[in-house]
């Protein structure tokens, strides 16, 4: 029996996500903290890529996110506010 090596890509498009959209569970607080961050480790420390350079700018979208909470723990300024997701919403693991 051979074993089967799943990507990380394979194991989150396995998943499912139920989006709040009424009531995010990340946000970025001060976008002003992020345009003066230099390093911006949001970008590259979230594994599900949720953080995005534009410019000066940090774009945020939710819809990948995976709830580990790392965003709230790499930000040096403290400007990403982060709260699991209302009760039913967020990701629905599915990967065995």
């Amino acid at each position: 029996m051979s074993l089967k090596y799943f990507t990380i890509e394979e194991r989150l498009n396995a998943n499912a996500w139920d989006v709040d959209v009424h009531r995010p569970h990340i946000k970025i607080k001060d976008p002003d903290k992020c345009r003066t961050c230099e390093k911006k480790p949001c970008t590259y420390m979230c594994p599900a890529k949720c953080y995005v350079q534009q410019g000066d700018y940090v774009v945020l979208s939710t819809e990948a996110c995976v709830e580990c909470g790392t965003c709230r723990v790499v930000c040096p300024h403290g400007a990403i506010e982060w709260n699991y997701p209302r009760s039913g919403m967020g990701i629905w693991y599915r990967f065995t």
